[in-house]
């Protein structure tokens, strides 16, 4: 007899025997224990393998079966539908893209009650895992699981980051039956793909609004989560489930002190760049940049001198005499003003009094913030990256620019914080560069979206700067 058990993160298999190539390619003979071993992710492969052709025993899964139901249902709009029914069809795995305001978390949702699993729900953030949990609360009047940040409790529907089911996964990964993963292109990274290749839960889905990353690693969605069963562009919703929306340019020269500055920074910065044959057109250009600043004694001034550019680029005087017009232009609107450092972001909130949201912000301070920003008592939120992700700011309907990576997901995320929908709201993204910098290159390519008016091939950049051209 064949029995499947669960240890550390994988499937034991005792008795496969002659049985064995059943299982070619999902599971492995392990010398030490003299059994065969497979990633607790090929569980549902392998049950589909020996089922009907030999008997077994399954040890493995403690997973409940659930009777849950949601307080006031709502009407699912068509593509959410759509995106529900794919998923249904490609046997409860894949992943669904959806542009951010689109309800993915709803559909995430319909799809738990259409397989009443014991559910693990991943986010890449705290804030994140109490908005889900939050809102899973209130719609199915139960008590939700949190892991991460403090908590530690497990349920029948838990919540967690991705990091802390990394480390709980060896543990309890047989517990659940359906992996939802929220912000799923973050699941390819590292480490962080243990959490779906430890966890045997055999119905899974991803939510992402861009899944593809510049280092080719959305492939392993595939493996991970299931084959991306359902998209809709942002562009298809624009004006009716999402709000209609503009996209605006200004440049700002540098005042004259600071444009005298950024050339003679520029020139030593690049200099040293020519000198040591990098080419950052390369995808290790920036790290060959790195080693070659930490060999030579030279390098050390071409850093000093390339962040010194960086920062007058970013945040010149220039770009906050821009950001308070546009405030006053938009008096009375919600509004984010977007850095891509924390300095800056500071900077504008001393500048103009505003509060100022970033990861170094305490989580109850940030839900004050947030619920007063909600409320209007705030109608102006500084941040530097915190907001780029997840985090539920339906009242915005102006963003402000003011410097970014090239990124193109990133831009993506920072319109996606203004789209959520009200009665005849158009909302405004802009961005802010300093006329005669490298920040022209970045902005061109943090614009090669569909959503931008572009047809790019919206790989989307993961780390190091893009503006070193």
């Amino acid at each position: 007899m064949i029995t499947i058990g669960f240890a550390d993160g994988t499937l034991v298999i005792e008795g496969l025997g002659e049985h064995a190539e059943l299982l070619e390619g999902l599971c492995v003979f392990d010398g030490r224990i003299q059994r065969h071993r497979a990633q607790a992710g090929n569980y549902a492969a392998i049950l589909r393998a020996l089922h009907g052709v030999v008997a077994y025993t399954d040890d493995a899964k403690a997973y409940e079966v659930l009777r849950l139901h949601e307080a006031a249902p709502q009407t699912l709009r068509p593509y959410q539908q759509q995106a529900i029914d794919a998923w249904l069809a490609a046997r409860r795995q894949g992943v669904v893209v959806l542009p951010t305001g689109a309800g993915k978390s709803y559909v995430a949702l319909r799809c738990l009650l259409a397989t009443q699993r014991s559910t693990l729900i991943l986010a890449p953030t705290i804030d994140l895992v109490q908005q889900w949990a939050g809102d899973l609360e209130k719609r199915l009047g139960t008590r939700i699981g949190r892991y991460g940040g403090g908590d530690k409790e497990l349920l029948p529907v838990t919540v967690s980051t991705y990091d802390s089911a990394v480390l709980f996964m060896p543990h309890h990964g047989n517990r659940f039956g359906l992996l939802i993963a929220d912000e799923c292109h973050h699941l390819p990274a590292g480490v962080t793909s243990l959490a779906a290749q430890q966890c045997l839960a055999p119905f899974r889905l991803g939510l992402t609004a861009t899944p593809e990353r510049l280092d080719g690693l959305h492939a392993r969605l595939t493996d991970l989560l299931g084959p991306e069963v359902h998209r809709t562009a942002i562009t298809a919703l624009e004006g009716n489930y999402l709000a209609n929306y503009q996209a605006e340019i200004i440049e700002v020269p540098l005042d004259p002190d600071e444009q005298e500055s950024y050339e003679l920074n520029r020139k030593e910065y690049l200099a040293f760049v020519r000198a040591s044959g990098v080419d950052f057109g390369a995808a290790d250009g920036w790290m060959k940049f790195l080693a070659a600043a930490a060999r030579d004694p030279r390098g050390r001034t071409a850093m000093r001198a390339y962040r010194e550019q960086r920062r007058l680029s970013r945040s010149g005087r220039g770009k906050l005499r821009a950001v308070w017009q546009l405030l006053r232009d938009h008096a009375g609107e919600r509004c984010i003003v977007f850095a891509d450092d924390n300095h800056t972001a500071y900077e504008i909130g001393s500048s103009f009094v505003l509060p100022v949201l970033t990861h170094h912000t305490k989580a109850a301070e940030r839900k004050r913030m947030l619920d007063r920003f909600r409320s209007g008592e705030f109608p102006v939120l500084a941040t530097s990256k915190v907001l780029n992700e997840g985090v539920d700011v339906p009242e915005a309907s102006v963003g402000i620019i003011v410097s970014g990576s090239g990124s193109v997901r990133e831009h993506v995320q920072r319109l996606g914080r203004i789209l959520r929908p009200s009665k005849g709201k158009v909302a405004i993204l802009y961005e802010i560069l300093s006329a005669g910098t490298a920040e022209a290159y970045t902005s061109e390519r943090r614009r090669n979206h569909v959503a931008f008016g572009q047809d790019g091939n919206e790989l989307f950049d993961e780390s190091g700067p893009v503006d070193a051209q």
